[in-house]
């Protein structure tokens, strides 16, 4: 912690950047981890699911993924960088709170193969996209813009989470 009125060095400014962008790094590695342990987009369970026809091939999730993933990791520890105090500790909060919702709609649509706890799961995710762009923005608005991306793609997994539940809604799955 640093003492008000005692100058830092760039160095340690640098180290202190470089473990924020590690530890948050670690953390989107850790929630994408738990959450691809649950899905099992192979199960007999998925296939015989009924999915609207705009849903994209299999291919494009983990090629969407990827990208947002690396920019959740480089505009959280960005943002975290330029903050401090109780802003830092919320914006924090809002990012550990988000991953932890990112991880557990997997565990509710793949692991409980329901899709209407995937639509809660998803509507949740989508409400701590919004909390956490908006803290964000309040620390860097270039930080905020690169998480629009994910808010978008989670907005479009919502609306294809709603499609399958109803589709299905029959079904005593």
């Amino acid at each position: 912690m640093e003492e008000v009125g005692v100058p830092v060095s760039p160095e340690d400014r640098g180290r202190r950047a470089l473990r924020t962008y590690t530890l948050t790094a670690v953390a989107v590695v850790a929630s994408a981890v738990a959450g691809a342990r649950a899905v099992d987009a192979d199960s007999a369970w998925y296939q015989i699911l009924d999915k609207p026809p705009w849903q994209p091939p299999p291919w494009v999730f983990g090629a969407v993924w990827t990208p947002l993933y690396a920019s959740i990791a480089w505009a959280g520890g960005r943002a975290l960088n330029r903050t401090s105090g109780r802003s830092k500790l919320l914006l924090a909060s809002s990012l550990g709170v988000n991953l932890a919702l990112n991880t557990t709609w997997n565990w509710l649509f793949f692991a409980r193969r329901s899709p209407k706890a995937g639509v809660v799961g998803t509507a949740l995710l989508d409400a701590g996209n919004i909390d956490l762009i908006r803290r964000t923005a309040r620390a860097d608005s270039t930080a905020a813009r690169a998480l629009l991306p994910y808010g978008a793609w989670c907005a479009f997994a919502t609306a294809l989470n709603s499609s399958i539940a109803w589709r299905n809604r029959s079904d005593p799955r």
